[in-house]
């Protein structure tokens, strides 16, 4: 992946699925767990819908409250990062990537208690399982 897609804090892992089988293994996994998808969002798809062709790309945002809400308490602007978001996608070399949040930037990134990480690694977990 090249540089200028880099942004800090994000978590960058290749995956050996297409795009679309990395998001089904994701929300399987995720309604195995009882973890809450708020949306998917086909980029992809609205791009084209809009006139624009775009290689494959899906966000996918779920969360559980438990977690969640606890995080918001402390540092009511984490909100705007909350739910968890993953995107999936396709680079031109035709490599599937997922991204996401590194737990300990946020942590960081709002000052919570270094503590409050755990809320949000199990959604990181899940998605590095997802990828290998």
């Amino acid at each position: 992946m090249s540089a200028k897609g880099q942004v800090e804090g994000l978590v960058y892992i290749a995956c050996k699925y297409s795009v679309a089988e990395t998001l089904a293994r994701l929300e399987t996994l995720l309604r195995a767990k009882e973890v809450k998808i708020f949306a998917v969002v086909d980029h992809s798809g609205e791009a084209e819908k809009a006139g624009f062709s775009m290689r494959p790309t899906k966000l996918i945002i779920f969360g559980n409250p438990k977690a969640g809400t606890p995080l918001m308490l402390e540092a009511p602007t984490i909100a705007i990062d909350l739910p968890v978001r993953a995107l999936i996608w396709e680079d031109a070399a035709g490599q599937t990537w997922l991204c996401y949040y590194e737990p300990e930037y946020l942590v960081r990134r709002y000052g919570l208690e270094a503590q409050m990480a755990a809320n949000l690694s199990g959604p990181a977990a899940l998605m590095r399982a997802v990828a290998a």
